[in-house]
């Protein structure tokens, strides 16, 4: 019987299961938003150890050629000592008879001892048709703001304006690929262990520094720094590697193991992407882009143009002065100044270049405000 003016109880019983559904969903919900953006989880701490095995092995390769070299240059040296010997007793043999031919020979003119080398002149030509030649870049290029150098390494920073965005380029030329490291956060392989890219930097010394490709936000995708393996599951991310003789190649995951890639001389491996620029041709299409990522973005880029010669490129944007860019657009903007592989890196409000200490770009974390965001890891030159 129901009483007017009175509000019928529900009945748990009949719905107990709806509820324990729904407050079970939520709580699932909010557990795997936290583990996936807050909760730190420690794999492993203070890895600032380096594998140098590979560069090692080079080492002890050029060594062995340079000394095979020397026993090759020995082995000449003796054998031009016994032509020397008989050379001069042929000569000793045909004296007289050189003698008797310049009593004959007197009053005549020599004919010239040299000659002009055919071909050198074509050659010349060549170089400076080859100097002539060179393409400018399609760009807006402000003058050089910084640069450093030593012994083992050149580094000239240009900062560019393209497609309404300023864009900035550390170009890098290294004696060795050792000089191209990599650091965790807080100098630790985790997931959400995070700090601002000026911040590791400064504490691993670097001179120059970009964000990474923020390994710790995934569960999957190799993870190879500075020779040591990390992560070995695979994802279908195209994955940059960093061989130990300089090099760069992209490769597809599921085709080897990170562990076989490590012995293959592996010194940095990012799997993010994707590709920009593979043969020096542009890898991906005008409207490709990452995940959830806008059409224009900050981007961070890295890519080779010669040997141990890379570019370092970090662009502003979701600012009134800079609108960001394409994939497509960057990877047009790399190509032109001569990038032959190029790969990106995180993005986004993780875009960040440190240069001496000082940040070069304009972070953007959140809308329009400044600010670094707390990454996982860098790259850096130091």
């Amino acid at each position: 019987m129901h009483i007017p003016g009175k509000t019928l109880p529900i009945n748990m019983k009949k719905h107990k299961r709806d509820i324990l559904y729904i407050v079970g969903l939520v709580g699932f919900t909010a557990y795997l938003a936290l583990d996936t953006f807050l909760i730190p989880g420690v794999y492993k701490s203070d890895v600032t150890e380096m594998n140098l095995s590979a560069f090692e092995a080079a080492a002890k390769q050029v060594q062995s050629e340079e000394s095979g070299s020397e026993d090759a240059n020995a082995k000449a040296a003796m054998t031009g000592e016994e032509a020397d010997v008989k050379t001069s007793a042929a000569a000793d043999q045909s004296g007289e008879k050189t003698a008797a031919n310049e009593d004959q020979t007197a009053g005549q003119t020599p004919s010239p001892a040299h000659k002009k080398r055919p071909g050198s002149g074509n050659r010349q030509r060549q170089k400076e048709g080859e100097a002539g030649s060179s393409e400018s870049v399609t760009t807006k290029q402000s003058s050089v703001s910084d640069s450093y150098q030593d012994e083992n390494m050149a580094i000239t920073l240009t900062e560019y304006t393209t497609n309404d965005t300023k864009v900035y380029v550390a170009d890098v030329k290294l004696s060795s690929a050792q000089y191209l490291k990599t650091a965790f956060a807080q100098d630790t392989y985790g997931k959400n262990v995070t700090d601002e890219t000026s911040a590791i930097a400064e504490e691993h010394n670097a001179i120059l520094a970009v964000n990474g490709d923020y390994y710790g936000a995934r569960n999957t995708g190799y993870v190879i720094r500075n020779g040591i393996v990390y992560r070995d599951e695979p994802s279908d991310a195209d994955l940059l590697c960093i061989y130990a003789d300089g090099s760069m190649k992209i490769t597809d995951q599921s085709s080897v193991s990170a562990s076989q890639l490590a012995e293959d001389g592996v010194w940095q491996a990012f799997s993010f992407g994707p590709a920009l620029l593979t043969d020096a041709q542009i890898a991906v299409t005008q409207d490709e882009e990452t995940g959830k990522a806008m059409a224009s973005n900050p981007r961070t880029a890295i890519g080779i143009i010669d040997d141990l010669h890379y570019l370092f490129v970090v662009s502003d944007g979701r600012t009134d002065e800079s609108a960001g860019l394409s994939l497509y657009e960057l990877a047009d903007f790399m190509k032109q100044l001569g990038v032959k592989t190029a790969y990106n890196l995180d993005g986004g409000g993780s875009s960040t270049m440190v240069f001496q200490g000082r940040v070069i770009n304009q972070p953007t974390t959140t809308g329009n405000s400044i600010k670094e965001r707390k990454v996982s890891d860098i790259v850096y030159i130091g």
